[in-house]
């Protein structure tokens, strides 16, 4: 991914690098170290390591390596939300792997692992324009099939944000993804082809 670029709705894009490492780093801490102390290493093949610092140095770890693919969105200066995307060896741990592996025809050549916006920020499109720049980045790698694990929103009461860390199925839909099969009550697999850029 290029240093800047641009995303949507007058956001830009960057990847998660060692030089963007410190904004990331300050929107997970401003934000209590995302769902628990997380740190947005729940989808990679190493596990957690059970604490917010272990957390945050395995990530750390992880981008100094070149290990993660991960999309950061900024308004101006600030770094607002993020999406985290991967092959499938990647991004092993996805949610519900049982259900998920029962009716699998095919892997993906990528998957979406999460999406988190800053809890000042949402509602302002900024998980939209983190998608948008996935897809970008997934056709300059040479397109594919790329999957999702959305929560499904309509005929459902109203969620809190740390239940749609996958993003809701509504935002996918309106980037062109479709359903490919359900695989909880209210998580579905949606999947979209994307050509190769040029």
């Amino acid at each position: 991914m290029a240093a800047t670029e641009t995303a949507s709705d007058g956001y830009s894009a960057r990847a998660l690098t060692p030089q963007t490492w410190s904004d990331f780093a300050a929107l997970v801490e401003a934000n209590r170290g995302v769902w628990g102390g997380c740190w947005c290493v729940g989808f990679h093949a190493e596990p957690f390591t059970g604490s917010y610092d272990g957390n945050r140095d395995l990530k750390r770890a992880l981008v100094d390596a070149g290990a993660v693919r991960q999309v950061l969105v900024y308004d101006g200066d600030d770094c607002v939300g993020w999406c985290q995307y991967g092959t499938p060896d990647e991004l092993p741990s996805i949610k519900n792997p049982k259900a998920y592996a029962a009716e699998l025809d095919v892997l993906p050549t990528w998957r979406i692992g999460c999406i988190f916006t800053g809890s000042r920020h949402r509602g302002r499109g900024v998980a939209r324009a983190a998608v948008t720049a996935v897809l970008a980045e997934v056709a300059a790698a040479g397109g594919g099939l790329l999957e999702a694990y959305p929560e499904q929103v309509v005929d459902r009461k109203p969620q809190r944000g740390a239940y749609l860390h996958t993003g809701p199925e509504s935002l996918y839909e309106s980037l062109g993804f479709v359903r490919h099969r359900r695989i909880a009550k209210w998580r579905w697999v949606m999947r979209r082809q994307v050509d190769p850029a040029g």
